[in-house]
């Protein structure tokens, strides 16, 4: 078939380039041209509409999708105008990567005259091809921007008229802002379907100080929920998906009504968890819309519930504007009470009724699970957890209680600690990193302390004896903690020297050098594309006798100091000769040679840019 005008125009360009050979020449493989940071601009300056596909050489998705995605090149290659169809090896292409806020391979985006058009369609031919040409007709524009942008002018009128709104409080210069903008503007696109809707707006903090210090903004991005206008924590997560489904639970009741004795009844014979219920006269009544407010700040974490319902209050035996916390029977016991109760005063504050909340929310021996470890039990340190086979059925309960009943037995004596019981099965990982996967014990028991120190009972046969013997050990400073370690190396190959938990201390921790450190996972694809930038920064830095360019892998090695931990992969951090308990994280939009050479000389002098290994 014969070529249109507009291809053979392409490919003279592409000749032209070529001939020139100053940077700008662009080939092409199978159809599909090779852009890279030198020639896009060039090469889409002109162009009504490219299609884009980010990609790695070493992911298994790309190499699946490139035959399909060379046939849609070849299919777009017949549309009249022909419409390019292009890609980009995001690692050696590093400027572009950031610019279009790649985070993930294979990314595609569709370039209308000269702005980018995300794709989170179908990988297939059909799909990209009829989202391609929708965007590619003359008359085509992206519908308008679902978040709302407020200002200190509209904030409160708009805020405060709202059930509920969530706001983000961001910078235009922050990376983290411009990689979550794209995910909170479809987030907003699909709540804005919703009937009624859940709005999503956002502030520019660095315009509006004023918004900002009202509301404490001490980083970016900074989400709030609002509910008529008082702003709560955002605990959710940052992608599409998971702020859809995070605010449509929010945008429910934060206490659920119990309407019959039957139904607490349920709860409390067939729940796991500790439940606090609020008896009320009415919804006018100040004690059930203090209950509400305090509800609307526990409810990412608690089970509450409130009645105004006569009968249930009888069986509870409880009167207006009393709050109870409810066992569930799985969990009762001779060592406390089944139930606690607070009575609403006219004084009685937020803060007052929240403690008492929290305070009550775990039984004194409870079962720590999967579902409630992170919102339970993730602050309460020391925390003692006993592992065995836990099965609350009836044929197994009895043999589940013998072996609770014992830790029950030494929990009493140390109300300062938090006790619980966890599945062997449900936690097989966590007691192999803890090195008991394999003891050989019924049951075996650890302790969780604050900064990610464990210690773990050395396997014996369990009774209470046993388990008050190691909790007396333990507060006595007798243990040692489990360090989770890849093996050391025998030696260190290659410029950047290699971490692990055994060796964390004696190498970052050193007070007479300073350590630049990176915390990265093995399937990080940013880590392996920061790999050849860290390697070449480490051989400028080779020389320096007081500085070592560092790497570890965080998800095979503990770090005991809280000030280390990875926020995300990779995480960079320095840590200072003489400051090692406040190491400086990287913050920078791009980790490229020149940006990261730049923050080490900041903080601890200059870098010889001239020494290089290539």
């Amino acid at each position: 078939m014969a070529q249109s005008s507009q291809q053979a125009a392409v490919e003279d360009d592409v000749e032209k380039d070529e001939e020139e050979d100053d940077g700008t020449a662009v080939l092409d493989e199978n159809g599909v041209f090779v852009l890279t940071d030198q020639n896009f601009d060039f090469f889409t300056a002109d162009k009504d509409i490219v299609l884009l596909e980010f990609y790695a050489p070493w992911c298994g998705h790309c190499k699946a999708f490139a035959p399909e995605y060379e046939q849609l090149a070849a299919a777009l290659a017949e549309d009249s105008p022909p419409i390019p169809v292009a890609k980009i090896d995001a690692t050696t292409a590093p400027g572009l990567a950031s610019r279009f806020d790649v985070s993930g391979y294979p990314t595609l985006k569709i370039l209308k005259k000269g702005k980018p058009v995300d794709y989170d369609g179908a990988r297939t031919k059909d799909a990209i091809m009829e989202r391609v040409r929708e965007v590619a007709e003359p008359g085509w524009a992206p519908p308008p921007e679902a978040t709302i942008v407020l200002t200190t002018n509209d904030f409160d009128s708009v805020v405060n008229e709202a059930e509920i709104i969530l706001v983000e409080f961001y910078a235009p210069w922050c990376g983290h802002c411009k990689r979550l903008a794209p995910e909170y503007e479809k987030a907003a696109q699909e709540l804005a379907k919703r009937s009624p809707p859940i709005p999503l707006a956002k502030v520019d903090a660095t315009a509006e100080s004023a918004l900002m210090s009202r509301f404490q903004v001490s980083g970016y991005p900074t989400l709030k929920i609002f509910r008529k206008g008082r702003a709560y924590e955002y605990n959710g997560p940052r992608d599409k998906y998971g702020i859809v489904s995070h605010m449509i639970a929010q945008a429910g009741p934060a206490s659920e009504q119990l309407h019959s004795a039957r139904q607490l009844q349920a709860l409390l014979g067939q729940g796991t968890s500790v439940i606090s219920v609020g008896a009320f006269s009415g919804q006018d009544s100040s004690g059930y819309k203090l209950y509400m407010d305090t509800a609307n700040t526990l409810r990412d974490e608690f089970q509450l519930y409130h009645t105004f319902d006569t009968t249930i209050k009888r069986a509870m035996k409880v009167a207006d504007d009393q709050v109870l916390s409810l066992l569930p029977e799985r969990f009762y016991s001779t060592f406390e009470p089944k139930s606690y109760s607070m009575h609403i005063e006219d004084d009685t504050g937020e803060d007052e009724l929240r403690n008492f909340v929290v305070n009550h929310a775990i039984p004194l021996v409870g079962q720590r699970t999967r579902d409630n470890e992170q919102k339970l039990y993730k602050d309460r340190h020391p925390l003692v957890v006993v592992f065995y086979g836990i099965d609350f059925s009836f044929d197994y309960r009895k043999a589940t209680q013998f072996w609770r009943k014992k830790v029950l037995t030494v929990a009493k004596e140390f109300p300062e600690m938090t006790f619980a019981i966890a599945d062997e099965e449900e936690y097989g990982t966590e007691l192999s990193q803890l090195g008991l996967g394999e003891s050989g014990e019924e049951v075996n028991v650890a302790i969780f302390d604050s900064g990610d120190r464990k210690f773990i009972m050395e396997p014996v046969e369990f009774d209470s004896d046993a388990l008050q013997d190691f909790v007396l050990a333990f507060k006595k400073g007798q243990l040692k903690p489990v360090i989770r370690s890849q093996p050391v190396p025998k030696t260190q190959k290659g410029p950047v020297h290699v971490v692990v938990g055994k060796t964390f201390e004696h190498v970052v921790l050193d007070l007479t050098r300073h350590v630049l450190l990176e915390l990265y996972a093995p399937w990080c694809g940013h880590c392996k594309k920061l790999q050849p930038v860290y390697e070449r920064l480490a051989s400028q830095l080779s020389g320096r006798e007081d500085l070592i360019v560092a790497k570890m892998d965080a998800t095979a090695n503990d770090i005991l100091h809280a000030a280390y931990k990875a926020e995300g992969f990779p995480t960079i951090l320095l840590a200072v000769r003489g400051r090692k308990d406040s190491p400086i994280r990287f913050e920078g939009e791009n980790r490229d040679l020149e940006s990261l050479s730049r923050f080490v000389e900041e903080h601890i002098g200059e870098v010889d840019s001239t020494k290089d290994e290539l």
